[in-house]
């Protein structure tokens, strides 16, 4: 019976095939790298038992391990002493369905962050004649999101470590769902703004561990343009959703039952997509060979606080952060108040100019589909610099072409040139930072860096009051600045040996 079970999963040869083995001296040769187009769920046992990576050696019985799938898919090439600083390629072994199903879960998550940043820009106007505020208070919302990304910073990597992927990941959709459902019974305001406190502190949880599992795939780009083109999806259909919604006189709260039902979907699906995480990482995620500037074999482990510590110091970590604090700074404060500014300078229809903001969504997603590859093909850091340089003038189209259509056009442009920033800076972090520290170092660029998306439409808000809503321009544009700035701080990537 043993010999028969061996038969179905191995294809084993007559030793007098088996060529004598190279002197040890030789130089291994490293794995292929695993590509996300070649994980194919029908991949042949067969095949992945003669890699010779993984074939177990040819001995007497008692030294040939029983092959059970159990076995195969915890099989990981030993690294050799003089390879001790280098990273292995994943092994074939790990079943590419769950990869799949994983991303798919991730990117569903990124869709429900997209809608949730989105709407307010669509549902601002509604907030203030309901509530009768102005625009200083009605942006409290975004203070109340600011604070909740930045309690999420120290805590994501603890809540990681006791509950683990998959139930950390339920526990970011329970906040949201939860939330949604305060808001949709359109609550005192007070009450508006504790809510986009915990919508702040889900979405910053979930981004962290979705940008870390992303970035560390053997085709991080394409993973990231997939995650973040579904986050742009999202930002997409919630201003067309709630625009409709409202000018059908439904109450504009009630729009949040929409987001509230795909984090319930979410909360059940990231619980199966991610069970057994833990045990299926190691293979998963390893990227393919390159050599590091740091030891990337085993490290010591450190406590939470050397950790938070060792974080807060690396350079990568702080000029990421801020980076993606002014990016986020911009995009959110765009979709959040050039409706307004149509309304009071282009005297646009508040009915029709929604559909602005969701227009700038379409153009973020389509750059995130279209311009990531053509990004990685001459390298990211030379890409972003450009797609900076082309937001500043589009940015100033759309502060001075003098009507709605123009503007409409200019900011979907707008869009598409921001669109392709983020993956390629989650990109260019990740191989900048070791791997021990990228669920912490994410956590620390999402939570504070997103925490851009809040603060700085809470100060155009402000500014609005007193100098009108113009401002967004002029604070956008500084903060295309401080983009290039902390960009060309960044340390150089080094070059991958494939």
């Amino acid at each position: 019976m043993a010999a028969s079970r061996l038969d179905a999963i191995f294809s084993i040869e007559s030793s007098s095939h088996i060529a004598s083995p190279p002197p040890a001296a030789q130089k291994p040769q490293p794995p292929p790298s695993l590509e996300l187009k070649d994980l194919n769920p029908a991949q042949n046992v067969n095949q992945i038992a003669c890699d010779p990576m993984t074939q177990p050696s040819v001995g007497s019985p008692a030294e040939t391990p029983a092959a059970t799938p159990g076995l195969l898919e915890s099989r990981m090439p030993t690294p050799l002493a003089e390879h001790e600083n280098m990273e292995w390629a994943p092994d074939r072994t790990v079943m590419p369905w769950k990869t799949k199903w994983r991303l798919l879960s991730a990117c569903m998550m990124l869709f429900g962050n997209g809608m949730n940043d989105s709407a307010p820009g669509a549902l601002l106007p509604y907030m203030e004649e309901h509530y009768g505020i102005s625009y200083s208070i009605v942006s409290l919302i975004f203070v109340g999101n600011a604070l909740g990304f930045i309690s999420a910073a120290p805590i994501t990597h603890y809540i990681e470590q006791k509950l683990g992927r998959s139930k950390s990941l339920a526990l970011s959709m329970l906040i949201l769902a939860v939330s949604y459902a305060v808001v949709a019974c359109q609550p005192p305001f007070p009450v508006i703004v504790v809510c986009f406190f915990l919508l702040g502190l889900g979405v910053a949880l979930n981004l962290a561990l979705n940008n870390t599992y992303s970035a560390n795939l053997p085709n991080s780009t394409t993973a990231l343009a997939y995650v973040c083109g579904a986050y742009g999806i999202g930002g997409t259909v919630a201003p067309l959703f709630a625009t409709a919604m409202v000018s059908s006189g439904i109450r504009w709260s009630l729009f949040y039952t929409i987001p509230m039902a795909v984090c319930v979907i979410n909360l059940v699906y990231a619980l199966w997509a991610f069970s057994q995480f833990e045990e299926d990482s190691l293979l998963e995620t390893q990227r393919p060979l390159r050599s590091t500037g740091e030891a990337s074999g085993v490290e010591e482990p450190m406590s939470r606080t050397q950790l938070l510590k060792k974080v807060i110091k690396n350079r990568t970590t702080l000029l990421g952060a801020l980076f993606i604090f002014a990016y986020q700074g911009a995009e959110v404060s765009i979709s959040g108040w050039i409706n307004s500014f149509l309304i009071n300078y282009r005297h646009g229809d508040p009915s029709q100019v929604g559909y602005v903001s969701a227009g700038f969504w379409a153009g973020i997603t389509a750059g995130r589909f279209l311009l990531v590859y053509p990004a990685a093909r001459i390298g990211e850091k030379t890409a972003v610099m450009c797609m900076t340089a082309g937001a500043v003038i589009f940015q100033l189209m759309t502060w001075f072409i003098p009507n709605v259509i123009g503007e409409a056009v200019t900011v979907a442009v707008l869009g598409v040139l921001l669109g392709a920033v983020y993956p390629c800076g989650a990109s260019v972090f990740t191989k900048l930072l070791p791997k021990s520290m990228h669920i912490s170092s994410f956590s620390f660029i999402s939570a504070l860096g997103s925490s851009g998306g809040a603060v700085w439409p809470f100060l155009t808000g402000i500014l609005s009051q007193h100098v009108g809503t113009m401002v967004l321009h002029p604070i956008c544009l500084g903060l295309y600045g401080v983009m290039a700035a902390s960009w060309i701080l960044l340390p150089k990537v080094s070059k991958r040996s494939e």
